[in-house]
């Protein structure tokens, strides 16, 4: 248990440290190697949700910088420690995403494929890439492709709730707290946002009479 671990002498294992235990050596000691510890986990997930919003490198750039000032600024004030650090973060980089967003005044596009595994339910999980061949691989990258341009469609509080969900995997009560509505809306939103990728996914499909001709 950290409590144990008090002695300034002591070698830190911060890589079997919980987050918990992480959060309290960088805040009472302030233990910039537990802080590093604590980056290194999440910085992909973060990054990849901010990214996966505003599509952009440079802009994704910013807003990842700009979410971690505030953490830092802000977890000796704000942070709960009796909540997950990381749900605490992602509010952070949601609130700074949806200010620009709004401030930018226009939805983006997301065309590009990404290296993370899908989802479950809707969201199927693929298969490990190295089972498949060139033509598997293939139908698979496109796959991925059109799924981001079709949540790149949704509305702005639909996508957010499909990335959180089924790319960060949080919880929807994760994910109220986050973007601050109730579990209801978060479950509402995610279910029109199902309902409208299904549609995009079907308009995609020749009609009957495109076959007859």
């Amino acid at each position: 248990m950290l409590k144990k671990l008090t002695s300034k002498k002591t070698t830190y294992h911060y890589k079997s440290l919980s987050d918990k235990e992480l959060v309290i050596l960088y805040r009472r000691d302030n233990n910039s190697e537990a802080f590093n510890e604590l980056f290194t986990r999440y910085q992909s997930k973060i990054y990849s949700y901010i990214y996966s919003m505003v599509h952009h490198p440079d802009i994704a750039n910013d807003l990842f910088q700009d979410t971690f000032t505030k953490v830092i600024t802000k977890m000796d004030k704000n942070y709960n420690e009796e909540g997950k650090w990381i749900a605490w973060v992602m509010r952070i980089a949601h609130n700074a995403t949806i200010d620009y967003l709004r401030k930018a005044k226009r939805f983006v596009n997301i065309t590009a494929s990404k290296s993370e595994d899908e989802g479950t339910d809707f969201f199927h999980r693929v298969e490990d890439e190295g089972s498949l061949n060139a033509a598997e691989l293939y139908i698979q990258q496109e796959d991925k492709k059109r799924m981001f341009k079709h949540i790149s469609r949704l509305p702005e509080d639909q996508r957010a709730v499909v990335m959180l969900r089924h790319y960060d995997e949080l919880s929807f009560k994760e994910i109220a707290e986050i973007t601050g509505v109730s579990i209801n809306t978060a479950l509402g939103r995610m279910r029109y946002a199902l309902i409208n990728l299904r549609k995009y996914f079907e308009e995609e499909q020749p009609s009957e009479n495109d076959h007859a001709l």
